[in-house]
């Protein structure tokens, strides 16, 4: 008997295909699983490749008007053999001068003639990575060029984060959380407008970064901080976090986590100075980190609270300019934003709502 089954089959067409497996649910699931996966070779590549080994590339020193002394030239030539050629040696007229030049993060170590000798002023809390090589590096340079070196740290860290760590990691709190913030409000609060997704992301902004301050400060006691100029730091930093994230979600939709991750946490943090200072990064990340918000909130942050006399006007621009451009791109093309609720919607929502009042007041009317 033939087989009629066989008769009436046909192999499906490409086209067929693709339109199944575009309909199958496992296609967003692979797609993900692809994508999990080179995030997470990618997260620990840009990490390992900024953080495990750092070497020293351009480290400014400041000299007090005494190159001519032969002891200071010997240690200086040492101290640069040492670390490969990586010195930039700039001269001071007096220790006024130089000193200035630490508080204003122009310079991470001084250099002085003294009886007998050298002197060494370091700054830790210019870099507590750099610091550390420079002192370690100067120790064995003087007895190896039979020169004295009496080293001392000028701007220690404080006593709550010997390593220097703690404002690298409110910073990196701020950061993510932000974005994270943002996240959730387009998965649960998704009915927003544009003006209050806006709004609410700067509430949860200040109430986050008051937060943040509180438990590193007030609680923990890691650092003590100037708390409005931190708060405030850390407050613009997680708005301008959750709006870049509103942006991409608006050019992107529901990918947006990937260039905001790219962006923020794989470039972002490894090359912000706050884990490893910028003298030590690769030269691009050295760069570039101050131009990008986990950069710019660190720098800011670590002037706020070891340098505040000198504080610099470019991190909060950098932050500023992030967050106006997030804003703008986001309000230029908020037709395209996933989500929000139809203003026909709620005024017919409003209407109906007033009509269900009028007829409970006039069924409780005699």
């Amino acid at each position: 008997m033939p087989n009629l089954r066989g008769q009436h089959e046909r192999r499906r067409t490409r086209a067929e295909w693709w339109a199944m497996v575009r309909a199958s649910p496992y296609l967003p699931a692979t797609v993900l699983v692809l994508l999990v996966t080179a995030a997470a070779g990618l997260f620990a590549g840009s990490y390992t490749y900024a953080l495990a080994n750092p070497t020293p590339r351009h480290i400014p020193i400041a000299v007090i008007g005494a190159e001519q002394e032969a002891s200071v030239q010997r240690f200086l030539t040492e101290l640069q053999r040492s670390l490969d050629d990586s010195l930039t040696v700039r001269p001071y007229d007096n220790a006024a001068a130089a000193r200035s030049a630490i508080e204003d993060q122009k310079v991470f170590a001084i250099v002085t003639a003294r009886q007998p000798g050298v002197g060494l002023d370091s700054s830790s809390a210019s870099g507590q990575s750099v610091a550390q090589l420079i002192t370690q590096v100067a120790t064995a340079a003087g007895p190896a060029v039979a020169v004295p070196v009496e080293v001392t740290d000028v701007v220690p860290l404080q006593r709550g984060d010997p390593r220097g760590l703690a404002i690298f990691y409110i910073s990196l709190a701020a950061v993510i959380i932000g974005f994270v913030g943002a996240t959730q409000f387009s998965v649960h609060a998704s009915a927003l407008n544009p003006v209050e997704r806006i709004g609410f992301t700067a509430l949860y902004a200040v109430c986050g970064g008051f937060a943040i301050a509180a438990v590193a400060d007030w609680v923990l006691g890691a650092v003590r901080l100037p708390y409005l100029e931190s708060w405030g730091i850390l407050s613009l930093t997680m708005f301008t976090s959750g709006m870049v994230f509103t942006m991409f979600n608006t050019l992107f939709g529901r990918w947006a986590i990937l260039p905001t991750w790219g962006l923020m946490v794989l470039l972002g943090n490894p090359s912000s100075g706050g884990a490893v200072s910028w003298p030590l990064l690769p030269s691009l990340l050295g760069h570039i980190g101050r131009w990008l918000p986990p950069g710019a909130s660190v720098n800011a942050q670590h002037t706020a609270v070891y340098f505040h006399a000198h504080q610099h006007l470019l991190p909060f621009l950098v932050l500023a300019g992030w967050a106006l451009v997030a804003c703008a791109v986001f309000w230029i093309w908020r037709s395209r934003h996933p989500g929000g609720r139809s203003t026909d919607n709620a005024h017919a929502a409003r209407s109906r709502g007033r009509e269900v009042v009028g007829e409970k007041l006039a069924e409780d009317l005699p």
